[in-house]
């Protein structure tokens, strides 16, 4: 578990979601770029992974250290997309934009996942992601004195709650841990407990972010929408919707319970991805990456303030 520290001056909260984690990216990079130093990060899912390059890049080199990382990885996601066949077709792409809910491939997908458990289609707990993960984590830099405390949050499947990971113990299991999405990939087991995503029991959890001392400064970058326009229809779409106010009563919760004196900066995607499917978290395009970089850039400038 987490140890404590007697001070926090700026803390992270970053949630998970997917490849639309890069609008989170974009926020990051922007916050950098302009200064920011982070005592503290705690993240889920794809913002569990962002926190954890931060962290380490701001040992080997600072904010363009830390930048750099960022960069890394999602450079490395978006190579092995373009070798995926999940992907739009041409046509695809000029009828739906980043839509793929039309693809056939999708759909293929999705008939698949509601018909056969991930342990029946994938008995060894292949994971993709583990890889890459293998080969940019370094815990020794996580380990080192000058990495800003890092919180990384998995679900324990049997009992629902969340399972913090501090820096002496993440390593590319715990984050594929946290962004162990149940329908799409076996529990990752650690030690002899097993784990799905974060997000289900805090997204992300602000806990770590507040005890034993609460920080003057409480940054939250959101990678799902708060508000989602519309009633959804297909099983699909419901679904998503469901999981995306789960995910996020545990930290409204929180957020109504901070305590006095923590300034909160909040950095809203709704805008950014209210309108896009849950396909499109599964896209790895370089483009989409990019385009979604952009935005969290963009709103790095419109963090709504409550003191």
């Amino acid at each position: 578990m987490a140890d404590g520290q007697t001070d926090r001056g700026v803390a992270l909260a970053l949630q998970g979601g997917g490849a639309h984690g890069a609008f989170t990216w974009g926020v990051i990079d922007r916050l950098l770029e302009d200064g920011l130093t982070p005592d503290a990060i705690c993240g889920v899912s794809s913002g569990a992974i962002i926190g954890t390059m931060l962290a380490q890049g701001m040992v080997r080199g600072g904010h363009a250290g830390a930048r750099a990382e960022i960069r890394k990885f999602w450079r490395a996601m978006s190579q092995a997309h373009s070798v995926s066949p999940l992907q739009s077709a041409p046509l695809e792409r000029w009828l739906w934009g980043w839509d793929m809910s039309n693809s056939v491939l999708w759909q293929g997908l999705e008939m698949t996942m509601r018909l056969f458990s991930p342990a029946q289609l994938n008995p060894f707990g292949h994971n993709p992601l583990w890889y890459f993960l293998h080969d940019l984590v370094e815990p020794r830099l996580l380990r080192d004195p000058r990495a800003p405390k890092l919180f990384v949050s998995a679900t324990d499947v049997e009992t629902g709650r969340a399972e913090i990971f501090d820096n002496a113990t993440i390593d590319a299991n715990v984050l594929c841990a946290s962004a162990c999405l149940p329908f799409v990939f076996p529990a990752v087991p650690i030690g002899d407990r097993s784990y799905w995503d974060g997000g289900y029991s805090g997204n992300p959890p602000l806990g770590p972010l507040l005890k034993p001392v609460a920080p003057k400064q409480l940054i939250l970058i959101r990678a799902q929408p708060h508000v989602r326009s519309g009633v959804p229809s297909t099983p699909t779409e419901i679904t998503n919707r469901l999981n995306e106010i789960a995910c996020q009563n545990v930290l409204e919760a929180e957020l109504a319970a901070l305590p006095e004196g923590v300034a909160l900066t909040s950095y809203d995607a709704d805008e950014a991805l209210s309108h896009l499917p849950i396909s499109s978290k599964f896209n790895g395009e370089e483009a989409f990456l990019t385009t979604l970089f952009e935005a969290g850039r963009n709103a790095a400038g419109i963090g709504t303030r409550r003191m």
